[in-house]
């Protein structure tokens, strides 16, 4: 089988391998389609904090069932993978959050990862398809991160939220919020995804490079400023502004990642009683509830894939100087 492999920071090589083939509690899939995630642009750029080269890259799957012994699935089914891999038996696994296990393998980071035409996981990771397409089944895991995000703050129906960074994981977190009845405010300072939140239900858009942020958020909030916040950039500054534009009795919530240290105000935060917490991939019911949506076309993949290539093809997207992956939403790897 052909694979595609980040050598070291910058180079992508392809290449050959046999392919795997699975054991007890394994299943081979065929590839179908991978997408790019920003994990693997900050892997390519030497800027991913928890990875070790040289790695296969790709963690958002569809592909086929070819052989395995996955409970409840057939050879040919269409399938995705739940990436994050543990043994279950640390102490967050045994709280039933395995998404944060000390033991952690994330397929295309720790271990190689989907950028190949064949490979072999544990066939509990394994996720039938619930009549889902290629498109619709390669969504489910960055849209589910965004799920996972929600479902740790607790959204309250109609309460303004803020969500900065219109990406492809701030347009899942968006997308579900709108769903479960929040008020979304987009933040980003690319107009063309800000155009995209609004399509996928954010009710008020802010570019901060045009406008006050505060006062405008003061103004669409009624003077009380948004009562939950997410952070979808992973950049260090707007992280530490965002503590600014807390209510008093906000929750704000970290899904994007960065190196850097937080720094912010204690004493504003502290009056204000903030929540701050992380948010870390996803779990197997986030999983579901994604699919769910897509089932019920209440999610629909054509808002969020906006370039395809083809495998053989993928490696000039990392290396072009023009950094096309930068642009757009959601680009698509796809296999023959």
């Amino acid at each position: 089988m052909k694979t595609l492999r980040c050598e070291n920071p910058g180079e992508m090589v392809y290449g050959e391998a046999e392919i795997p083939k699975p054991g007890k509690g394994e299943s081979l899939l065929k590839i179908r389609k991978v997408g790019i995630c920003g994990t693997d642009i900050h892997a390519f750029s030497g800027n991913q904090p928890f990875f070790a080269y040289p790695r296969i890259l790709g963690h958002e799957i569809a592909a086929d069932y070819i052989a395995g012994d996955a409970e409840g699935i057939q050879v040919g089914d269409k399938v995705t993978v739940i990436p994050y891999l543990t043994k279950g038996l640390d102490i967050a696994s045994r709280l039933g959050r395995p998404n944060c296990a000390t033991d952690m393998q994330v397929l295309g980071v720790h271990i190689d990862g989907a950028m190949a035409e064949y490979i072999v996981v544990p066939s509990h990771a394994v996720c039938t398809s619930k009549g889902l397409s290629y498109d619709e089944l390669v969504l489910v895991e960055p849209i589910a991160i965004g799920a996972h995000a929600i479902q740790r703050a607790g959204l309250i129906p109609s309460e303004y939220t803020l969500v900065i960074g219109a990406g492809p994981i701030g347009l899942g977190i968006i997308s579900l919020a709108h769903i479960a009845g929040a008020k979304v405010i987009a933040m980003d300072m690319d107009d063309s995804r800000l155009a995209q939140a609004r399509k996928l239900g954010a009710s008020h858009i802010i570019n901060p490079k045009e406008i006050d942020v505060t006062a405008t958020l003061s103004e669409i909030t009624n003077g009380d400023m948004p009562t939950l916040l997410f952070d979808a950039t992973g950049n260090t500054t707007a992280i530490n502004n965002a503590f600014q534009y807390m209510a008093h009795g906000a929750r704000y919530i970290l899904v994007g990642l960065q190196k850097d240290e937080i720094h912010f105000s204690h004493p504003e935060f502290h009056k204000r009683e903030g929540t701050l917490m992380s948010s870390r991939n996803a779990l197997a019911k986030d999983f579901e509830y994604v699919m769910d949506r897509f089932e019920e076309k209440s999610l629909q993949s054509g808002y969020f894939i906006t370039r395809r290539v083809n495998f053989a093809d993928a490696a000039h997207l990392f290396t072009d100087p023009e950094r096309p992956l930068l642009k757009g939403i959601k680009t698509i790897i796809e296999f023959n």
